[in-house]
Order: C-alpha cells, then sequence, then structure tokens
C-alpha cells in the first residue's frame, strides 16, 4: 500500500474538520419563530447586545424599546430616521444613521446648540442629562459635550 504525501493527508483532515464544523453550525442554527432569519432583534438578541453594551447599529425602535418608550418616527430620510419618545416630564429624541459620517456630520451640526448626547455607532440619543446617564447603563455609547462654540459672541472683545 503507497504511502499518502503529508500535504494530502493535512488537506483531508481540514476538509473533514470543515465539514464537521458546517454541519454542526447549521444544524445548532435557529431563532425565535423565524425572527433571527428575517433580520428582526428576538428578545434574546436585545437583551444579550444591551449586557454587552452594544446595541447599534440599531434601529429607532429597538434603541426606544431599550429604553421604555415606543418611538414616534418624525423624520424619515436618506440620511437618518429619527424619532421621538416622550418620557414622565421629558421628551428625548432617538436618531440613527445609515453610514457613520452621516452621524459625524449630524454632530458636526448639532454643535451650534451645544448640549450632551448619547453617542454610539450609527445612533444618537439626545436628552436630558440624567436620561442620557441612565440610557448609556441600557445602550452603551458615549455622552459627548457639544460645544456652542459658531457664531458671535455675547461678550464684548478685547480689541
Amino acid at each position: 500500500m503507497p504511502r499518502q504525501p503529508p500535504t494530502r493527508l493535512a488537506r483531508a483532515a481540514a476538509l473533514a474538520g470543515g465539514l464537521t464544523l458546517l454541519l454542526t453550525v447549521t444544524a445548532c442554527g435557529g431563532g425565535a419563530d423565524g425572527a433571527a432569519e428575517k433580520g428582526e432583534p428576538t428578545p434574546a438578541t436585545v437583551t444579550a447586545a444591551a449586557a454587552a453594551g452594544v446595541v447599534a447599529p440599531a434601529k429607532v425602535e429597538v434603541i426606544a424599546g431599550l429604553t421604555g418608550c415606543t418611538a414616534t418616527i418624525r423624520i424619515e430620510a436618506a440620511e437618518l430616521r429619527q424619532g421621538v419618545c416622550h418620557a414622565e416630564g421629558a421628551d428625548y429624541l432617538i436618531t440613527t444613521f445609515p453610514e457613520e459620517r452621516h452621524k459625524e456630520t449630524w454632530l458636526d451640526a448639532a454643535a451650534i446648540y451645544g448640549g450632551r448626547y448619547l453617542v454610539g455607532s450609527r445612533w444618537v440619543v439626545s436628552a436630558e442629562p440624567e436620561m442620557l446617564t441612565r440610557f448609556q447603563a441600557r445602550l452603551g455609547g458615549d455622552v459627548r459635550r457639544l460645544g456652542a462654540g459658531v457664531g458671535p459672541s455675547a461678550a464684548p472683545s478685547a480689541s
């Protein structure tokens, strides 16, 4: 019986291992009543995402659900989607973006208003600072302070 070259044996072992892994992964996959196949988050994935501090990129509706509201969509455009949530004592905005560059452009424009925003991957939440801290625990992201450094100053100049 002729002896097989080592490279041929290694390739056969790798192929067998790869096929075994593929069968295991496809056999063990599944979703909660098909939601995973449709690209919809299941309660388990939403909870796991929040626990890991990773939600985005997400839909306005997913982020709203994690903050405890049902958002009313007020802007639906190619560059962003924005929903408003009504909470006891305050309203807040959730804005999502199809690309990171759109988010950065939006933040640059919002800087003229100043304030603090909770910023994640392709999403921004605009709310009162106390709410942002509470939401950060659920959503992740970073609280950013945007400066109102554009435009004339109210103070007289020293010239």
